[in-house]
């Protein structure tokens, strides 16, 4: 198998997973692993400085909000840029202290294998939620919006995203999940989901570079920076096709059984990376 091959499995794998309830983090370190024999460390600073690419898919899709928080941000923004600007800023910070504390852990003290049961236990939550929404209808109905969220709510949901700079730790998943328990929304949990992702990939990226930059270093050179810049290249593509995808489900009749099979599919993942790492 060609590297050029293994790049564009790569980016697949990030472009893909980044939005579904499974970790891309745990993916990539998977696939970086097996394919180009990382070690742990390198592998896992990949997964983190491929979220660049994850960053462009997110800014590309949802140029019309971002625009809308730049706006707020020098004091022209309308309401909803205003609320968006609020939730990302307290969102971010309590991301980039908790992600920072753990990436630095885990660089130091772990060298595999990669978690599965996070995961498993994150599946079970995304079930949960499909279920209430399918079959609770009367008595569970996700209505509220970002105007709804508190401040003791949105610091919750960074610190949900915050704690998966973890291996195993899906933050789509998780982010979504605490959002549907909120009463959030499904469309409006996801594309909230989504957007906070843009400011936590740059930073993850950035500090992945600032505090691991042999690792980072010695990651590229193993895998060659022409098939890393082909893998973000696939990871953007494959990104913005990804987010239609869910947005679109999201905002139908069938989202409980999206939640479910989402579900379904984290439980299969963290029992696959179990396997994995077991063997």
């Amino acid at each position: 198998m060609t590297n050029w091959l293994l790049g564009l499995i790569l980016g697949l794998v990030q472009g893909i997973s980044e939005w579904l309830p499974v970790s891309s983090k745990t993916q990539v370190i998977i696939a970086s692993t097996y394919l180009f024999g990382l070690p742990f460390s390198q592998a896992y600073a990949l997964g983190l400085f491929l979220l660049a690419a994850t960053f462009v898919a997110a800014v590309v899709y949802f140029r019309h909000e971002v625009v809308g928080v730049l706006r707020a941000l020098v004091g022209r923004g309308d309401e909803e840029g205003r609320l968006l600007l609020r939730f990302l800023m307290v969102v971010t910070i309590i991301t980039g202290v908790i992600g920072a504390l753990i990436y630095t852990a885990v660089v130091k003290t772990v060298s595999g294998p990669v978690l599965g049961l996070p995961m498993i236990a994150l599946g079970c939550v995304l079930i949960g939620d499909g279920l209430l929404i399918a079959f609770a209808k009367g008595r569970f109905v996700p209505s509220k919006g970002l105007r709804d969220l508190t401040l003791a709510q949105t610091v919750l949901i960074g610190i949900v995203q915050g704690v998966a700079a973890f291996p195993g730790v899906s933050r789509s998943g998780s982010t979504v999940s605490v959002m549907l328990l909120l009463g959030i929304r499904p469309k409006e949990a996801f594309r909230l989901s989504f957007l906070a992702l843009i400011p936590a990939s740059a930073g993850a990226a950035a500090a992945t570079y600032v505090l691991s930059r042999g690792t980072i270093s010695d990651a590229l050179n193993a895998v060659s920076l022409p098939v890393v810049l082909l893998a973000m290249v696939v990871t953007v593509a494959v990104g913005l096709l990804s987010i239609r995808v869910l947005l679109r489900f999201a905002g139908s009749d069938r989202i409980g059984v999206l939640t479910v099979a989402l579900g379904g599919l984290a439980i299969l993942g963290g029992l696959t990376n179990i396997f994995i790492g077991s063997g």
